[in-house]
């Protein structure tokens, strides 16, 4: 039978634990355990003596005090020390919860961004967010994006479907951006997201058997994406920010966990679904560590 006293020290060593993993969730995983998560692997078809280093950064959703420009600009950094050949964007640069002490305006993010440097030059696409908390795009029903303007300022081209060929070695690389596939809210209740994605349209600006390497900030373009395409590159889930023995309760998407994180490869397609770097709608993050993409082709 238990005493008073061995229930209030349980409650106490509940309360104590319960303190000390919503620490760990909301200060010390989302803000001091940045990683590198890196992959390696060549492609069916891919060009031999083609090696590719392709650095990318997801859902950043700069707001104070999370994501500040002075982080950011300190990720900017961490990005470039990779040498990477190219560097991506995925989307999301908007901030995405009501939880925030002060908002990182657009320019401001944008400029720290405008310090990544790759030989092969910077790309971008954009996210749901970046279109959702975008009253005038949301009324109008159309772009360009508050984000998009904010990149193209700097100088990182938007791509919103859209294909850039890029030359590397003697060998070419077609880098397609995916327009967003969630990009407006429903107009009235028992709607569904109208998305702006040509899959079909962008994969048809490509001229040459060059490899395809494929920006689409939601994964669940997956299952559609041909042979064609080398390489699929994803942000949006954040993992599912709360990730225990590779299972994440919640994954924004409808294929559940599937394609909630990391390298998946079906029928020979390859997607990589980065972890991201910020949150959205709660501030936790508990074992899915913000993580820089490194991907090493060839």
């Amino acid at each position: 039978m238990i005493t008073r006293r061995g229930f209030l020290r349980f409650i106490g060593g509940s309360f104590l634990t319960a303190a000390a993993l919503g620490a760990y969730a909301v200060g010390l995983e989302p803000m001091l355990l940045t990683q590198v998560k890196r992959y390696a692997l060549t492609p069916p078809q891919w060009p031999g003596g083609l090696k590719l280093r392709v650095v990318a950064l997801a859902d950043i959703h700069a707001c104070r005090p999370w994501m500040t420009q002075e982080r950011i600009a300190s990720l900017v950094e961490d990005a470039n020390a990779l040498q990477p050949d190219l560097i991506v964007l995925l989307g999301d640069y908007i901030a995405g919860m009501p939880l925030v002490t002060g908002p990182v305006t657009p320019s401001q993010w944008a400029s720290a961004l405008s310090g990544l440097k790759a030989p092969l030059g910077v790309l971008s696409i954009l996210g749901n967010h970046d279109w959702w908390n975008d009253g005038f795009a949301q009324r109008a029903g159309a772009g360009p994006t508050i984000a998009r303007k904010a990149l193209e300022k700097v100088g990182i081209p938007v791509l919103e479907n859209d294909v850039v060929r890029l030359e590397k070695d003697g060998h070419g690389i077609w880098i397609a951006g995916l327009a967003d596939q969630l990009a407006l809210l429903p107009a009235k209740r028992g709607d569904g997201f109208k998305g702006f994605d040509d899959l079909d349209g962008t994969l048809a600006k490509i001229s040459d058997s060059a490899p395809v390497i494929l920006l689409a900030h939601e994964p669940d373009i997956f299952p559609t994406v041909p042979g064609r395409v080398s390489l699929t590159l994803s942000g949006h889930t954040h993992g599912g920010q709360v990730r225990l023995f590779g299972y994440s309760p919640v994954v924004p998407s409808r294929f559940g966990n599937r394609y909630a994180y990391g390298h998946v490869v079906e029928n020979d397609r390859n997607l990589i679904v980065s972890g991201g770097l910020g949150f959205s709608i709660i501030p936790v993050r508990f074992g899915v560590r913000p993580e820089i993409l490194q991907v090493d082709l060839g």
